[in-house]
């Protein structure tokens, strides 16, 4: 019989399971805390909860984990970038940040991606699969462990596309948040998509107060498709409604994320096109210097992305250029899984 993901079960979902099976409800709340805030990993550990129970959650439930299989440090701003093996042996990439005002931590959401963008490196090892919540979450506590640190903020921005694993990634958000867990205000948290049109409006319902940043990163339809194959299934405008969408429900402002190519995206006519393309929108533009990516030719001159923001802002957009974190250990996200993958090929493979 297949073992329960017992960190990807909700407090009342973790109630109802150990009342099934004959228990008092209040364990629960013992066992999620022994999980969420004492980052507990083996059962045996819970020592306020009989050896009996212990013994029956050991045979009904496991406790998904996580391996550092290598781990790189900045030598410039303490940028730290794990490369974790997951329990089937797929990898996925985690980034620890260091700001004034704390640590933020970057997680993936999926093994791989689907999406396709052109100067992404996240898919070029090819999708797999989807992250389960406990997988997500234990980015952060075992980054967390290792590191030392308390992370205070949460970016999905590493590797896969967030929307496009919607259920596990809301799960995941309502786990971080739970008052009897981590108890992470959602509003430190910031969810990147590609433009999932569908997923936008889901999300915008739940008004979960998360920061929705989205990759837009051409301002025409033309443009756009050539290097974001999702446009061709949700263009601009209807990209552009669902945000406004996402405004007006949540009042949250939105970031949209700009990665200034040279030679694709980053004339003066496309800074004009971007600024009317977004007007009257209560938005912010984060323009990105592309990251170098092996088997790609796109390239950024750093005193474009500058010109680029000036004119923005002359034309009333508050924009600004994102600051380079850990480019002497190529922190941008799929690139260690990228090199993890083919040599885990070149070994006979992972056990997925």
């Amino acid at each position: 019989m297949e073992k329960i993901d017992i960190l990807s079960l909700g407090l009342t979902e973790l109630e109802n399971v150990l009342t099934e099976l004959g228990e008092k409800k209040f364990r629960a709340k013992q066992i999620f805390q022994w999980l969420h805030v004492k980052r507990v990993t083996d059962f045996d550990k819970m020592t306020d909860i009989s050896v009996q129970l212990r013994t029956v959650l050991k045979e009904k439930f496991c406790i998904n984990g996580l391996f550092i299989e290598k781990k790189l440090e900045s030598c410039m701003d303490n940028t730290v970038k794990y490369l974790y093996r997951l329990s089937d042996g797929n990898f996925v990439e985690t980034v620890l940040m260091e700001y004034n005002y704390g640590h933020s931590i970057c997680v993936s959401t999926q093994v791989g991606c689907k999406m396709g963008c052109r100067f992404c490196a996240s898919a070029i090892a090819g999708y797999v699969r989807d992250l389960e919540p406990s997988e997500i979450l234990m980015q952060i506590y075992e980054t967390e462990r290792d590191s030392g640190v308390r992370v205070s903020g949460v970016v999905l921005m590493g590797i896969g596309e967030p929307l496009d694993n919607y259920e596990n990634v809301v799960r995941f958000l309502s786990l971080l948040s739970d008052k009897n867990g981590n108890n992470m205000s959602l509003r430190h948290v910031s969810l990147s998509t590609c433009g999932i049109v569908p997923r936008i409006y889901d999300l915008a319902k739940l008004r979960l107060g998360v920061t929705l940043c989205v990759s837009l990163h051409c301002p025409d339809n033309e443009g756009r498709s050539k290097i974001m194959p999702v446009n061709n299934k949700y263009d601009i405008d209807s990209l552009i409604t669902a945000c406004k969408d996402y405004i007006d429900a949540t009042g949250r402002r939105i970031t949209f994320e700009y990665a200034v190519i040279d030679g694709v995206n980053s004339t003066d006519a496309d800074a004009d096109k971007l600024a009317d393309l977004l007007r009257g929108i209560n938005c912010h533009v984060n323009l990105i210097p592309v990251n170098k990516v092996k088997e790609r030719n796109y390239r950024t001159a750093r005193s474009g992305v500058a010109d680029f923001a000036k004119r923005l802002g002359k034309r009333g957009i508050n924009a600004t250029v994102r600051r380079t974190l850990g480019s002497d250990i190529e922190a941008a996200c799929g690139q260690l899984r990228r090199d993890a993958a083919k040599s885990s090929e070149k070994n006979g493979g992972a056990d997925a």
